[in-house]
């Protein structure tokens, strides 16, 4: 069965979460960490995505991200496999590190946002690795310390969260600690899993209806929040899916959109396998590669075949695409 395609919401609040193979644990080691937090830190920028709170257990983790307007798969999947890779190397083993693709939970923001912040924190207490609150404190290995000033990560972005708490950091923080602790002495638990409040909107079933434009099933992404909430959500969703479907109506396809680019940039087809540095040819590229992933939903690879470059240099070129799409001269090139 193909993989599905996840609910992606620029600018959304998401909670990503993923797993060891048969849950054995891959972050026993502080290299791993490391190599994992740096891998994930890097694409954090690049795809101008931030994250708000974090956690690495023995043989999971968890991230509370603000997406920017890069889909998170191109978030995780260089962050995955590049730490697979590594750590099979490191480990001597081969095959696979994660189990499954990573879960994705977009998060309403408005009463679940805060909540999800505690739930990611206060996990090495409910696994008993750390004695309480303030042990936790200074645990290295969630973003809880770094909200309280130790163990800062220069990715982590702790302004962001504390101004949910209040404006003053002093206040928020003070704010913050009660919250936390109210969670650790609480005996019950908000269901952030979501699948509870999508049953409660209709089911998958009664949401997939409202995507027939995919021609796919929902896949393992949740949606935490109201059923207003969800809706909303779903039909941003849909605007995207229906502008691209609206384009290939109209017989735009990767070879028409060369075509229309060179004309525009007065270049040569056949230029664009040659090496571009800061000229026509690299704003061609760089156009190209944006509007054929974003606008046209053509894949890395496809584009990478196309132009005769790798899957890595296409993503770069899509982020240089991405400040050019704006310019006066492609603005209206296609519609």
């Amino acid at each position: 069965m193909p993989r599905t395609g996840r609910l992606y919401i620029p600018g959304g609040y998401y909670h990503l979460l993923g797993r060891g193979l048969e849950k054995r644990s891959i972050f026993e080691h502080t290299v791993d960490k490391l190599d994992f937090l740096t891998r994930f830190s890097k694409l954090l920028r690049r795809t101008d995505s931030c994250c708000l709170a974090w956690a690495l257990m023995s043989n999971h983790y968890h991230f509370l991200v603000k997406t920017g307007h890069t889909p998170l798969k191109k978030l995780m999947a260089p962050v995955l496999g590049g730490f697979a890779g590594a750590y099979n190397r490191r480990h001597d083993r081969c095959g696979y590190v994660f189990q499954n693709r990573f879960t994705s939970i977009l998060c309403e923001e408005q009463g679940y946002l805060l909540e999800l912040i505690r739930y990611i924190h206060l996990n090495p207490v409910r696994a008993g690795l750390v004695e309480d609150l303030e042990s936790l404190g200074y645990y290295p290995w969630t973003g809880h310390a770094g909200l309280l000033g130790r163990y800062r990560q220069d990715w982590h972005s702790t302004d962001l969260a504390l101004t949910y708490f209040n404006p003053s950091r002093r206040t928020a923080t003070a704010k913050y600690m009660r919250f936390m602790q109210a969670g650790v002495d609480s005996t019950s638990a908000i269901d952030l899993a979501g699948g509870g409040l999508v049953r409660s909107y209709g089911g998958w079933e009664a949401i997939a209806r409202l995507r027939q434009e995919h021609k796919i099933r929902i896949g393992d992404e949740r949606i935490l929040g109201a059923s207003d909430f969800v809706e909303k959500m779903l039909q941003e969703d849909e605007i995207g899916v229906e502008s691209r479907s609206r384009l290939l109506r109209k017989g735009w396809d990767l070879e028409r959109l060369i075509s229309v680019i060179c004309n525009t940039l007065d270049i040569e087809q056949a230029d664009l396998l040659k090496k571009a540095r800061a000229n026509k040819l690299a704003e061609a590229k760089a156009v190209i590669c944006y509007w054929g992933n974003d606008k046209l939903g053509v894949t890395t690879k496809e584009i990478a075949n196309r132009l005769g470059i790798s899957q890595p240099a296409v993503s770069k070129w899509i982020e240089k695409g991405r400040k050019l799409a704006d310019n006066a001269r492609f603005t209206r090139i296609i519609d």
